[in-house]
C-alpha cells in the first residue's frame, strides 16, 4: 500500500474490494493529521521569537515523525489482518473449527484500529502543544492537523467496533468496546478544545 501514490490509493479506496478500507484510511489521515503538526514545528525551530521553547518542539516533532511512521505502517498491517478475516468468512458454517478461526481473526483486525486510534490520541496531545508553542503564522495547520487526527480516532473506532460486534467472546468484546470508547470521549473532547482554541484566536 505505501508504494502507491494518493491517485492510486484513492482508486483502492473507492473501488469494490475489502483492502485498503476503513482501518487504513484512518491510519493514512492520521499520519497527513501529524505531519500538519511537523510542519508547525519546522516552521518555529530556529526563529528567535520562539527560542525559548526550541528544545520543547524539537522533542515534539522527533515525536510526531515517529508516529507518522507509525501510522502509515498500519496502512499494511490492517489489510494483512484483515486478509484471515475475509477468508474466514468464506468457511462453510458447519464446519466444526469456524467459531475458532473466526473468532482469532475478529480479534486479530480488531488489534490494528486499536492501535490507529491510540496512535492517533497521542497525536492530538502533540498537535495541542504545536498549537501552543509552536509559530502564530502556521497556528491554523495545527488546528487542520488536530481536526484531522480527530477524524483519525473516530474512524479507526468504529473498525474496532465492527468486530467486537461478532465475536463470541463478549467479556473480552465488552472490554474492548469499553477502552474504546473511553479513548474516544477523552480524546475528542481534547481536539475540539485544541481546535476551538485556535478558532477563538482568530476572531478576537
Amino acid at each position: 500500500m505505501l508504494d502507491t501514490n494518493i491517485e492510486q490509493f484513492t482508486e483502492k479506496l473507492a473501488s469494490k474490494t475489502s483492502v485498503p478500507g476503513g482501518g487504513g484510511a484512518s491510519a493514512l489521515v492520521g499520519a497527513v493529521g501529524i505531519a500538519l503538526g511537523d510542519m508547525v514545528g519546522e516552521f518555529t525551530v530556529g526563529k528567535k521569537k520562539y527560542a525559548d521553547v526550541e528544545e520543547d518542539v524539537k522533542a515534539l516533532m522527533d515525536e510526531a515523525q515517529k508516529l507518522r511512521v507509525q501510522l502509515l505502517e498500519c496502512i499494511n498491517k490492517d489489510a494483512i489482518a484483515f486478509e484471515p478475516l475475509s477468508k474466514a468468512y468464506g468457511i462453510p458454517k458447519d464446519d466444526p473449527t469456524r467459531d475458532e478461526v473466526m473468532e482469532k481473526c475478529l480479534k486479530d483486525a480488531a488489534q490494528v484500529p486499536y492501535e490507529i486510534m491510540k496512535l492517533s490520541a497521542r497525536a492530538i496531545e502533540l498537535q495541542g502543544e504545536f498549537a501552543q508553542k509552536g509559530s502564530r503564522i502556521v497556528i491554523s495547520d495545527a488546528a487542520t492537523g488536530v481536526a484531522i487526527c480527530k477524524a483519525a480516532l473516530q474512524g479507526a473506532a468504529v473498525n474496532v467496533k465492527i468486530n467486537t460486534k461478532s465475536m463470541k467472546d463478549r467479556e473480552y468484546a465488552a472490554k474492548l468496546n469499553d477502552s474504546v470508547n473511553e479513548m474516544l470521549d477523552k480524546y475528542s473532547a481534547v481536539a475540539d478544545e485544541i481546535f476551538n482554541s485556535v478558532v477563538i484566536n482568530f476572531e478576537n
